[in-house]
């Protein structure tokens, strides 16, 4: 028997006009044709690039979080390392990984797939690869990234991911990649363990950029990472 699975599926679009590009996302209206009853509707679409996100886990079962202020929100809210897909050609988990040593000081050389997000479905396109990262390096302090911005003023700490899971309970956190990243980590570490998670090589149709790009390969279609495509040695991968 084969369990929930998202369903791929494309209704006809009329006409496709961009309203707005900024320097991160664009908004595009799309009118949609019903294949049901040939009704057209416009729906309005955020374009976005995608994301990455790391659950960075030590060998006292500690989770790396992050804080730094976010204006929309008006809060410094707890996170994990994450940011865009902004690296032409660049694999995901390599972009993890330099997101990971840019923002949380480490670097780690065991790598697999969480969970796959699509942040509000309804009204973008945006998709989040959650990742798994262990054997934890802490770099030197000379070789750490010198962020700008909100990122001048980021913290970083080790968290329990217990305690963590807690905290989402609560209502305490309340980023949304970092819930979902914390209760899949969580769930898997007590059921089939870590090792089970999908490798790093595993397709991700949502993570597709424009232009159909393939997602988790390098412009020449290999894995990138190490052999097994789980393993970066500590590459730090662009970073």
């Amino acid at each position: 028997m084969t369990g929930p699975r998202d369903e791929p599926l494309s209704w006809p679009v009329a006409e496709s006009v961009t309203r707005f590009e900024g320097r991160v996302i664009a908004v595009r209206s799309d009118t949609v044709r019903s294949p049901v009853d040939g009704s057209e509707f416009v729906r309005d679409v955020v374009v976005h690039p995608g994301a990455v996100a790391v659950v960075a886990v030590d060998d006292q079962d500690r989770v790396l979080v992050v804080r730094q202020y976010r204006h929309p929100v008006r809060l410094r809210p707890v996170e994990l390392p994450a940011g865009l897909r902004d690296v032409a050609g660049e694999p995901p988990h390599e972009s993890a990984a330099r997101e990971l040593y840019e923002e949380g000081h480490v670097e780690a050389a065991e790598w697999r797939v969480l969970a796959d997000l699509l942040t509000s479905p309804g009204m973008t396109d945006e998709a989040i690869r959650v990742f798994l990262a262990r054997g934890i390096e802490t770099l030197p302090d000379g070789d750490r990234f010198a962020g700008e911005h909100e990122e001048a003023d980021l913290g970083v700490e080790w968290v329990p991911l217990d305690d963590l899971v807690a905290a989402v309970l609560a209502g305490d956190v309340q980023n949304a990649t970092l819930c979902v990243g914390v209760l899949a980590a969580k769930a898997a570490r007590d059921g089939a363990g870590y090792d089970a998670l999908r490798l790093v090589s595993e397709p991700w149709p949502a993570g597709s950029w424009p232009g159909g790009e393939p997602d988790g390969r390098g412009p020449d279609g290999g894995r990138g990472g190490g052999p097994d495509g789980n393993r970066l040695d500590g590459d730090r991968s662009g970073g």
